[in-house]
């Protein structure tokens, strides 16, 4: 992607929680800042971090990884300096639409450590990424409270409270604005579709991004705006449209009018559509596969019957391993070529939805031990999808690599929200130059 093959500048420093495969990570480093802190539990995710250093350019100097449960770090024994971003994604089974939604009542419910962190930190700023589910009417109340949480996370819950009783004071303490702006911060929930930031997958998550409310940081003034749209990729599809003659010239004429034939119409006369058509198409599954930003130019290897049937490795590119078995069924449609991929989510090969199936343009395809006309994707389709550099290799056995992507941020849309708060906390003058730092 144009951002992360920029020549990196180093604009501050950041802790990431819950690192997960990486993507947030990732694009928070891509963003300028320099990790003094890792966190992530699960041991194959630590694995990844560990074989995949933030900086080609200096693989002597790896991720500062400290493995294990969050709540059993003091930061403070760990960070000596000055944290600017503190950035995280708490896990999200308790609020996700694929859990139980058990919610706060969940042990799973990992907000209370980032707030602990904040405590023991102080960052300038903090970037949170989570699920939609988090803004269901059943979960709406919670949230609300986390976000009361993040404005004053200094204010901290009696053990004998229940949340609704801290929420009360919580509440009462922002409406009189009492408490020391040093101890507060303003906080911004943004709900976001991935695909509108240029990420080639349909993936609706809650960002939270909250400033040290002593900064006076002005976040409307960066908050990321949409940079692409469905709008855009309809049009860019029409017969004789770019996205066949400049992206996709080989696409098989029969498929290129039946996608063309299926295409909904666009009420060009409307302001919404005029709006939308100003912005870049959305990203496609098949844009992923053929490369896109720093992968523009390197398609991946087609995936042949015999890869699939044998496992076979294709190509030279890391995890692009065929894989048989694939079932279409009712409630398990698999992914179109030609629209971004579906969410891509914390399960095994076979997670109900067909999140990891994909259509192909070839009918007659063989899929062994399953259909015809489609497949599992590979893993590193899938890392495309998730917008992770082909040098990215997750460690595991297949089922692994797939929950890690699956729990892990866009690196691209995670980057995006990085920059934001880099830019916003240089306009107040809270970043200082790294050389001083030193």
């Amino acid at each position: 992607m144009p951002e992360l093959r920029e020549e990196r500048q180093e604009v501050g420093t950041c802790v990431e929680l819950f690192a997960g495969g990486g993507g947030l990570a990732m694009a928070v480093h891509a963003a300028g800042f320099r990790p003094l802190l890792v966190n992530e539990l699960a041991p194959r995710a630590c694995q990844s971090l560990r074989d995949n250093p933030p900086d080609l350019k200096e693989p002597e100097k790896p991720w500062p990884l400290v493995p294990g449960d969050v709540s059993d770090i003091s930061f403070t024994d760990h960070i000596t300096e000055e944290v600017d971003v503190l950035a995280g994604g708490p896990p999200c089974q308790p609020f996700s639409l694929g859990g139980v939604h058990k919610g706060t009542e969940d042990k799973r419910n990992m907000f209370p450590e980032m707030f602990r962190a904040i405590r023991e930190l102080r960052p300038k700023a903090v970037i949170c990424e989570n699920v939609r589910g988090l803004l269901r009417p059943t979960f709406r109340p919670y949230f609300n409270y986390i976000l009361n949480e993040l404005t004053l996370p200094f204010v901290e819950r009696d053990k004998s409270a229940t949340w609704e009783d801290h929420n009360d004071v919580l509440e009462k303490l922002i409406a009189n604005e009492s408490v020391d702006l040093s101890e507060r911060y303003v906080v911004k929930e943004m709900a976001v579709n991935a695909a509108d930031y240029g990420v080639p997958q349909i993936r609706n998550r809650v960002v939270i991004v909250a400033f040290r409310a002593d900064l006076g940081v002005n976040w409307g003034e960066f908050m990321p705006k949409e940079t692409h749209s469905e709008e855009s990729l309809i049009h860019s599809m029409r017969e004789g449209g770019p996205y066949w003659t400049e992206r996709h010239k080989s696409v098989p004429v029969d498929v290129r009018k039946r996608i063309i034939a299926s295409l909904p119409k666009l009420d060009y006369e409307s302001r919404k559509v005029k709006e939308k058509l100003e912005l870049e198409p959305w990203r496609t599954l098949r844009d992923a596969i053929a490369g896109i930003d720093e992968n523009e130019g390197k398609p991946l290897p087609y995936v042949t019957e015999e890869a699939v049937e044998k496992k076979l490795p294709v190509g030279n590119i890391p995890d692009h391993i065929g894989w048989p078995g694939a079932r279409m069924y009712t409630g398990h449609t698999p992914n179109v070529l030609d629209r971004p991929a579906k969410t891509v989510k914390a399960g095994v090969h076979g997670v109900p939805g067909g999140e990891s199936v994909m259509q192909l343009d070839n009918p007659d395809f063989v899929n062994a031990g399953g259909g015809t006309g489609y497949r599992y994707m590979t893993v590193r389709e899938t890392a495309r999808v998730m917008t992770f550099p082909d040098r990215w290799v997750l460690d595991g056995p297949r089922g692994e690599k797939m929950r890690q992507l699956g729990n892990a941020v866009p690196v691209k849309l995670g980057t995006v929200f990085a920059k934001a708060v880099a830019n916003a906390l240089k306009s107040v003058g809270a970043l200082e130059d790294p050389e001083k730092r030193k």
